[in-house]
């Protein structure tokens, strides 16, 4: 099988914990074909799709990608499998790769479908599933801002297309810093931002939960520093073994036709005290964490799925 991938430079990876490293190690030892590119590197000339692209091998203990010395010109409708794996900002740079990666979607699997991760952002597309959500407000309208920290007191403030646990900030009634924290959102972008009720059991952890083909493969939770109210592993959250709760299944459930349909293939839910808070859609991350705590091989997993559908 020929695959390439679409990622961020590769200098610019923490390879360790790397979701996108776990995959592609599996797909070398299963005898694939690996390239990669940047999405700065695509170009579509005439209805054709091109990338400047490199050869990678990979090496575990300790983990290394190796690329040739030498770019090459490539055609990606070539491929049976184009992996999209950079990270957010889900900017515009972003949603024009989608665009490009649409153009050869009748000749290679594209996992994620690249209209569809256009289409469903994770803090959006969410909201679908609204009976399993806490109350939760997308605005830039501060009149309705305040009225929804008068409702529920204890909230979450955090940027719409933000990632990583970064720029969340937590805000109460008797919060003097409130009106700076909502008035800095508004001044650093033109985009609403999302306003959720705060879950204090979220010092318990919030659950990663990842789907292939709609279906549960794996879950962690991670749990925050004391002190801290973001459970992501970038702001030193831990890793801790878990089990899937009966109402987690029912949100997996719930969730499962339209991933399938949406060609939505891998991704990562979280979830805290029962509560779905994001669909993770653009570039999933957790599977290592689960492979060293669980010995589930997700990798394994996710490649045997696709060879089923291609």
């Amino acid at each position: 099988m020929k695959i390439i991938v679409q990622m961020d430079p590769i200098e610019k990876l923490n390879l360790e914990g790397d979701s996108t490293f776990a995959l592609l190690y599996e797909a070398q030892t299963r005898g694939y074909e690996i390239d990669f590119y940047t999405p700065n590197m695509l170009t579509l000339e005439d209805g054709i799709l091109f990338a400047e692209a490199y050869q990678i091998s990979l090496k575990n203990n300790p983990s290394e990608i190796i690329k040739s010395n030498r770019s090459k010109s490539v055609q990606l409708d070539k491929y049976d499998v184009v992996l999209m794996r950079q990270d957010p900002p889900f900017d515009m740079n972003y949603i024009t790769a989608t665009h490009l990666l649409e153009t050869v979607q009748e000749s290679v699997l594209v996992l994620n479908n690249p209209f569809y991760v256009r289409n469903c952002p994770e803090k959006i597309f969410v909201n679908k599933y609204k009976k399993f959500m806490p109350p939760t407000m997308i605005t830039r309208n501060t009149s309705e801002i305040n009225r929804f920290r008068d409702r529920h007191d204890e909230i979450i403030i955090k940027p719409l297309y933000g990632n990583g646990g970064a720029s969340v900030f937590y805000s109460n009634k008797s919060d003097r810093n409130f009106s700076s924290i909502v008035e800095n959102f508004i001044n650093v972008s033109n985009e609403p931002f999302i306003i959720q009720k705060f879950i204090p059991n979220v010092s318990h952890g919030d659950k990663r939960i990842i789907l292939i083909n709609g279906q549960i493969a794996g879950a962690i939770n991670r749990v925050p520093q004391n002190g801290e109210i973001r459970s992501n592993m970038h702001v030193g959250g831990q890793a801790v073994k878990t089990e899937i709760s009966p109402n987690e299944r029912e949100i997996c459930d719930a969730l499962s036709e339209d991933l399938i349909n949406f060609g939505l293939f891998f991704v990562g839910i979280d979830v805290i005290d029962n509560f779905i808070t994001e669909i993770n859609v653009t570039s999933p991350t957790g599977i290592r964490e689960i492979h060293r705590l669980t010995g589930q091989n997700i990798a394994e997993n996710f490649w045997n799925e696709t060879e089923k559908i291609l």
